[in-house]
């Protein structure tokens, strides 16, 4: 299966009044590089967000139908769709579609009454957390995340964290990339913007 990992890492960190999202803009395959500056940070909703290390054009096409179907959603539930409803809809997608190269290769999250992240496995699991990291770098990146995440972080200090989780990982991983997209869910909506990745 490593094979036909596309090497790229994404992180998803809880703070105290929001979800941060951290990916590399590049995309590899093998030792092919791909693309250096694709975006794998995606709004979902208003107040959900998502991101990938996976096929960036599936998961283009994924959060499309997503965002469309939430929508749909929304208006009949008068509401905001909640995170882990919109983790699900979109892990029975994949599962449906069977977009194997996405799968166990997404962080989804957002903001209801609190922040909460979800990582999509292969087999239609949505698993809460608190921060989690995916793709070839995913060890790399957990190795800065696991001692240094806590909770009810301030909005900058998640943001630095997910940026130097990803840092961390690109670093030692050939195809280092073009900078890191950071995605922001907060009780305001979405912000996003790309850091340097020196």
């Amino acid at each position: 299966m490593s094979m036909y990992m596309p090497g790229a890492t994404a992180v998803g960190i809880t703070y105290s009044d929001g979800v941060v999202f951290a990916s590399e803009k590049r995309i590899a395959y093998g030792n092919f590089l791909v693309s250096k500056s694709t975006k794998k940070t995606f709004p979902i909703t208003s107040k959900v967000g998502a991101t990938c290390a996976g096929l960036v054009a599936d998961m283009q096409i994924l959060s499309l139908q997503i965002s469309a179907l939430a929508k749909i959603r929304k208006m009949e539930l008068k509401r905001d769709v909640p995170p882990n409803t919109v983790a699900k809809m979109m892990s029975n997608m994949m599962y449906e579609r069977r977009y194997f190269p996405l799968l166990t290769q997404v962080i989804v999250g957002g903001m209801t009454d609190k922040p909460a992240i979800y990582t999509l496995d292969p087999l239609g699991s949505v698993l809460p957390d608190e921060y989690a990291a995916v793709g070839t770098g995913a060890e790399m990146a957990l190795g800065v995340l696991d001692p240094q995440f806590k909770e009810s972080m301030t909005e900058k200090d998640a943001t630095d964290l997910a940026v130097k989780a990803v840092r961390s990982a690109t670093m030692r991983d050939s195809f280092s990339g073009d900078g890191i997209d950071v995605l922001i869910v907060n009780k305001d909506g979405i912000k996003e913007f790309t850091e340097s990745i020196k």
